[in-house]
């Protein structure tokens, strides 16, 4: 994160003002404008100060004769002083009792998603991290034409993942069943990982040699979990917000930036890609315009927490442009964080 210098308090108080009248009205704030807010100096003392949190790298000045608008860095100062003032928000009972009765881990995410890009106005996302730790349920093997199996695989919380294999051999439908029974019996409630190595391990055990059946379905399994590695999964809600506020705040160079942001998503995984640094800090984090590592990211703000429960990890957030609310994101992003681990850790029922 970008460091940004320390402020005497009334500086401090003034610079806070300035970002939130510029968030709520995205004009450029004039000094007389803030003489009128009761801070109890002149228009030309505040005019020094401005020029001061200029010469410091926290506001600019758009236009020669405009009033001053935060930059990155004047964003940064203003969200650790929230960060440090924060008290604990509270989620709406209603908002929770509806991710109890979502089902799923994975209706939970989609769900909180929803519920993110409605408290927040923003692009709301939640994330279940592929995780080695993620549970083998079962396997199934459909045959298809000319020789070649499509491997169905159930695995935590009802994920389905599937690919078409072609086998080194033939095998008839009464094989592919009893290799699916072998596995199912064998492995469920394991996890993926112990089961890949498992897996590999036995074709190298000398007993193999003498169980055709069990040679045939650990052969079929290792190609089975051959590149099958568990992808996140994500749910991303509110995109049509985020282009309302690309059009109306700059038409044309902050368009042109969500579309690709847009088209990112529809790559999910390159979208997990894009927040990696955001989503794999423990707790709270805000990175803000150009402290994004990624060039395509410079023009967002991403609010984030993580979540960690019942072996389940993974984070929420909302991104949206860097002019953005971040106390009410910070309040809703937090919340709901907080209520996941509570709904994983004790279901309904």
């Amino acid at each position: 994160m970008a460091r940004h210098p320390e402020l005497p308090e009334r500086d401090r108080r003034i610079l806070g003002a300035l970002v939130q009248a510029y968030i709520e009205h995205g004009e450029p704030v004039s000094s007389l404008w803030l003489a009128s807010r009761g801070f109890g100096v002149s228009s030309a003392t505040l005019r020094n100060i401005m020029a001061r949190l200029e010469d410091q790298g926290l506001v600019k000045q758009p236009h020669t004769s405009a009033g001053r608008v935060p930059t990155d860095l004047g964003y940064r100062l203003y969200v650790d002083v929230l960060l440090s003032d924060r008290r604990v928000a509270r989620l709406a009972p209603q908002v929770e009792e509806r991710l109890r009765k979502a089902g799923t881990v994975e209706d939970v995410l989609s769900h909180a998603s929803h519920e993110i890009s409605r408290a927040s106005h923003q692009l709301g996302f939640a994330i279940g991290a592929a995780a080695e730790d993620t549970t083998f349920e079962h396997v199934d093997f459909v045959p298809l034409e000319a020789g070649k199996v499509l491997v169905v695989l159930v695995s935590t919380g009802g994920h389905l993942s599937h690919k078409a294999i072609e086998p080194a051999e033939p095998y008839t439908s009464a094989e592919l069943q009893q290799a699916a029974n072998y596995l199912n019996t064998e492995f469920k409630g394991q996890s993926l990982s112990n089961v890949r190595q498992t897996i590999v391990d036995r074709l190298h055990e000398e007993r193999t040699l003498y169980d055709e059946l069990m040679a045939r379905a650990l052969r079929l399994a290792s190609s089975t979990f051959e590149g099958l590695d568990p992808h996140p999964c994500i749910y991303i809600q509110g995109t049509s917000l985020l282009l309302d506020i690309a059009t109306a705040d700059d038409p044309e160079t902050t368009l042109a930036t969500m579309k690709t942001l847009v088209r990112m998503m529809e790559e999910k995984t390159r979208f997990v890609q894009l927040l990696d640094d955001c989503i794999t800090g423990a707790g709270l984090t805000v990175v803000i315009g150009t402290e994004h590592n990624d060039p395509e990211l410079q023009r967002f703000s991403v609010v984030t927490s993580t979540y960690s429960s019942a072996g389940h990890n993974g984070a929420v957030g909302v991104i949206g442009p860097t002019r953005m609310r971040y106390s009410r994101a910070i309040d809703v992003v937090a919340s709901l964080s907080r209520a996941i681990d509570r709904v994983l850790d004790k279901p309904e029922g």
